[in-house]
């Protein structure tokens, strides 16, 4: 089993059970406190996938849907996801899917719970599970999907309208990249606007293949 480097961050690291596999990692995570968070969420929400994929694909956090059904990436950001893996090549059931914060992060509208962006502080708060997952999966490289999961791993200064699609080298696997959230195209004002960032985003997922065929 591989070491999970140790951080200086609030952390969720007490938590974390000796020898972890996956399911130990989601049974453990269901009573984690390193934050408020678990407060809002119906559960926690860790990443999918098989033991040993090449490639990790990480958001920012469950949604709505990915909450109620205890599964990341299955709600309308999901179905986006599914629909490029597809069209590219890439088959989903050979991706690891997870997110850098585990639990829903919300306020009520209505009948509805809206999304909120997690804080930095959320965020470190619950770093230890994401490095864990990847230490057990040990991708050949990681996938973030939008600022939030590209932030926890490659520093504030990422900027995706900068830095979307570089490569960069990391601890975590042989490289690691970055695109824009699915739920991000979901968001565009009109349909023009969505195709485009659809494409951009198949783009960016083609260049993913490249690499791993390289």
């Amino acid at each position: 089993m591989p070491t999970v480097a140790r951080s200086s961050h609030p952390s969720a690291y007490e938590f974390i059970p000796p020898n972890p596999t996956i399911p130990k990692l989601w049974q453990a995570a269901q009573g984690c406190r390193a934050c408020d968070l678990y407060k809002l969420g119906t559960q926690a929400v860790l990443g999918e996938g098989p033991r040993q994929a090449a490639i990790l694909f990480i958001g920012e956090q469950p949604g709505d849907q990915e909450d109620l059904a205890g599964r990341p990436f299955v709600g309308p950001a999901g179905r986006v996801l599914d629909e490029a893996l597809a069209e590219v090549g890439i088959p989903r059931k050979e991706v690891f899917v997870t997110n850098a914060v585990k639990h829903f992060k919300w306020e009520p509208r209505g009948k509805r719970r809206i999304h909120q962006k997690p804080t930095l502080g959320e965020v470190k708060a619950c770093h230890p599970w994401l490095e864990t997952e990847l230490a057990i999966v040990q991708p050949r490289g990681i996938v973030c999907l939008g600022a939030t999961a590209a932030q926890s791993l490659l520093g504030p200064q990422f900027r995706i309208t900068r830095d979307r699609g570089r490569f960069f080298d990391s601890e975590g696997a042989s490289w690691i990249t970055a695109t824009i959230h699915p739920s991000a195209i979901l968001r565009m004002p009109d349909r023009e606007k969505r195709e485009e960032a659809r494409l951009l985003f198949l783009e960016d997922l083609r260049k993913v293949l490249k690499r791993l065929r390289t």
